[in-house]
């Protein structure tokens, strides 16, 4: 083999290895427009010219929070770390990222079958459980009494997170990090671990942002596959 065709077949391999390791992380959202999202909100239902909840401004993608509903991946996925950066840039509210999503408003006509990553202000890491569950240290503690835990009730689907004062002051940029590895769910907020769960009963399925009365803005959705959690 001569030395320049052996020099082409390494560039090309030199290549496709780069090009592979580019393609472990998934920018979910492209900064430009909503490609690979759809959105799901009820009030469309009977008024399709309603306005919408989610939109693209200034680079960043926006949660107006009304009318409420959620921003819903076209893709599954499953065995990932989903970086996100997001603030409440006005008045302090309510969002949170739903992971394993599947069966559409399961609950209250709204919510999508899913385990809900709380950024409620001041209570950012907390699980909802949505149709689906999730077991944890000191389940009782932080979730009440077991005979009040339900997936589908008003009450005892809240598992309270680890921590407080893990968010920073209101307009500031906070950092969310979630990973999904079979059936664990493992959570940080600004570097702080805020929830450990485990026994989930899904391990993969869409990812959706809520509109849920406040106006959240986002500027990173980074997925990146991985194979076990970080510590």
């Amino acid at each position: 083999m001569s030395c320049k065709k052996f020099t082409s077949i390494l560039l090309v391999l030199v290549s496709f290895n780069l090009l592979s390791f580019a393609q472990k992380s998934i920018n979910l959202f492209n900064g430009k427009d909503l490609t690979g999202w759809h959105a799901d909100v009820p009030a469309k239902d009977k008024n399709p010219d309603t306005a919408a909840s989610f939109i693209v401004r200034d680079g960043n993608l926006v949660s107006t929070g009304d009318p409420r509903g959620h921003l819903i991946t076209d893709a599954n996925y499953g065995d990932y770390r989903l970086d996100v950066e997001y603030r409440f840039a006005g008045k302090p509210g309510n969002c949170g990222v739903l992971v394993h999503v599947s069966t559409p408003r399961v609950l209250y006509k709204m919510f999508p079958k899913s385990l809900e990553v709380q950024m409620q202000h001041l209570d950012a890491g907390d699980f909802w459980c949505i149709g689906e569950d999730i077991t944890v240290p000191n389940m009782e503690e932080r979730r009440g009494p077991k005979a009040d835990w339900s997936i589908d009730r008003k009450n005892g689907r809240r598992i309270k997170n680890l921590t407080d004062d893990s968010e920073k002051p209101l307009g500031d940029w906070n950092t969310m990090r979630i990973e999904c590895l079979k059936d664990k769910v493992r959570v940080w907020v600004n570097g702080i671990l805020v929830n450990d769960g485990y026994n989930c009963t899904a391990t993969k399925g869409q990812i959706a942002l809520q509109a849920e009365g406040s106006e959240v803005e986002f500027r990173k959705l980074l997925l990146t596959p991985i194979k076990k959690l970080s510590k």
